[in-house]
C-alpha cells in the first residue's frame, strides 16, 4: 500500500499484486468445539475480492481518535472507504470539513446534514454554508487488529 497523510487521517491506496491470496478455510472457524481436522478444506481468499468492489474508487485510511467507538471504529483501525457509493442517512462517512478529515455517521433531513459521532464526548456537527465540506467516501469494512 502506498501511503498519503492528510490531516488527521492517513490515506492509502491499494497495490494489486496478481496470484496473491492468503489460505482460505471455507468451513467457518469455531468458537465452541473444534472441528475434526478432515473437515477442513483449504481455498485460497483474496481479501481485495472480498472487500473491494469498485478497485478504481476504493481507498484505506487509518482512524486516529475516539469518535466513533460506538460503531465499532478503534484508534488505528484500517477502513475500507468507497468514493462510488452514493451518500445516504446513517451511513459511515468520511468528510472533508473545514480543512481537515473527519470519519461521521451521517444523518440527513430534507433540510440538514448533521455529522454524529459514536461517542457521548463528542459533540454532534451541524453542517451549515458557512462549512467547507465534501462527503469524500463511504465506509465499507473496517479491518482491526486483536
Amino acid at each position: 500500500m502506498i501511503a498519503h497523510k492528510q490531516g488527521s487521517l492517513t490515506f492509502y491506496t491499494p497495490e494489486t499484486i496478481d496470484g496473491v491470496a492468503g489460505h482460505f478455510f471455507d468451513t467457518g472457524i469455531s468458537a465452541g468445539f473444534p472441528s475434526p481436522a478432515e473437515d477442513f478444506k483449504e481455498d485460497r481468499l483474496s481479501l481485495d475480492e472480498e472487500l473491494v468492489k469498485n478497485k478504481e474508487a476504493t481507498f484505506y485510511a487509518r482512524v486516529s481518535g475516539q469518535s466513533m467507538i460506538g460503531a465499532g471504529l478503534d484508534d488505528n483501525d484500517l477502513l475500507v472507504i468507497d468514493r462510488s457509493l452514493e451518500p445516504e442517512n446513517n451511513k459511515i462517512a468520511v468528510c472533508f470539513l473545514d480543512g481537515e478529515f473527519t470519519v461521521k455517521r451521517l444523518r440527513v433531513t430534507k433540510d440538514e446534514v448533521w455529522l454524529q459521532p459514536e461517542n457521548p464526548n463528542y459533540p454532534i456537527i451541524n453542517i451549515t454554508e458557512d462549512n467547507n465540506f465534501l462527503i469524500w467516501g463511504i465506509v465499507t469494512n473496517v479491518i482491526k487488529k486483536v
